[in-house]
């Protein structure tokens, strides 16, 4: 996830480019579309936001923290959300799921990960990584270890509203490991940057679809595999006295909206459920942004323009 510019004014209008525009949306009331603190998810609610606008529909781009969001989608303050990562918000997800007050929109051709990760040149100091039971080795860890966490090794993690159970993965797989959070996305990209120009020691949190995997050499840690019981039944793996003695899941990148929202939008609607992005197309446009300088809104805006044949196929409704 990722850094971005300011966030940009609310309800920006957008020219239309194309004959292809809609006609009068079934409502003229506000869609809040989420904005996450990750760049992918940034740009990609510029995309939707965009063509939302294109169609006719008022749009208002909503920050709100990624942990948080699910009473405020289930009592309507926010409409869309562009990405929801299994690795991370399966359990909210699905127990907001089961209230009947938010859709599941369909997930995005893009895989996710995310997990422990250190540049390779950290396998000279812990040779027996990738398996996580390397890190339980003292003198591993310490070579993980900053002056603040010494003789522990640090692992740095996301912003706190990523979530990820570090801190639980931590204790229930006894690991010499202090778990330091990262303040924005940026400052933890910014963070591993500065370590591999020096190859200084680093632990942290890198995820998939993103820039950093092919930019920077590495290897994400093998924990155990991640299976449901893992979180919820402590008696399931390793530490019968625990749980979160496992990996984090892989999957979906799925979106979501208000319920209630259908009724009044259901063209938009349509369109969200079409709307797809691969984990290519994703890294590149992140990459735009983060090592490029580019603003979200305007990386958004070149991909519509040089994608229309893709984008009017979702929104097929409103012709």
């Amino acid at each position: 996830m990722r850094p971005y510019a300011p966030l940009l004014a609310f309800g920006l209008a957008i020219a239309s480019t194309s004959a292809h525009t809609a006609s009068v949306p079934e409502s003229n009331d506000t869609i809040n579309m989420m904005i996450g603190n990750w760049t992918s998810f940034v740009v990609q609610a510029q995309i939707a936001g965009q063509l939302l606008q294109k169609l006719g529909y008022t749009i208002q781009y909503v920050p709100a923290d990624d942990s948080a969001r699910y009473p405020a989608f289930e009592n309507g303050d926010l409409t869309i959300g562009m990405e929801t990562w299994a690795t991370t918000q399966r359990e909210a997800f699905e127990k907001s799921l089961a209230t009947g007050k938010i859709l599941d929109m369909g997930s995005l051709s893009a895989p996710a990960k995310e997990e422990w990760w250190y540049p390779i040149y950290m396998k000279e100091k812990c040779p027996g990584l990738p398996d996580w039971k390397a890190l339980k080795d003292p003198k591993c860890a310490e070579a993980f270890s900053t002056p603040e966490t010494a003789p522990k090794g640090r692992y740095l993690s996301g912003p706190v509203d990523w979530g990820g159970f570090d801190v639980e993965r931590v204790q229930a797989l006894g690991l010499p490991f202090e778990v330091v959070n990262a303040g924005t996305e940026a400052s933890l990209f910014a963070e591993l940057q500065s370590a591999y120009e020096r190859k200084a020691p680093i632990m942290l949190w890198v995820y998939t679809p993103h820039w950093v995997p092919a930019k920077f050499k590495g290897e994400w840690v093998q924990f155990p595999k991640y299976e449901p019981a893992c979180y919820s039944d402590p008696s399931w793996g390793i530490n019968k006295d625990k749980a979160y003695d496992c990996g984090k899941p892989e999957g979906w990148i799925k979106k979501m909206a208000w319920a209630e929202g259908e009724k009044k939008w259901p063209c938009a609607y349509e369109f969200i459920k079409s709307y797809d992005m691969d984990s290519k197309t994703l890294s590149e446009m992140a990459a735009e942004v983060d090592l490029d300088g580019k603003k979200a809104e305007d990386v958004a805006a070149e991909w519509i323009g040089k994608n229309e044949p893709t984008w009017q196929k979702w929104t097929s409704c409103a012709k």
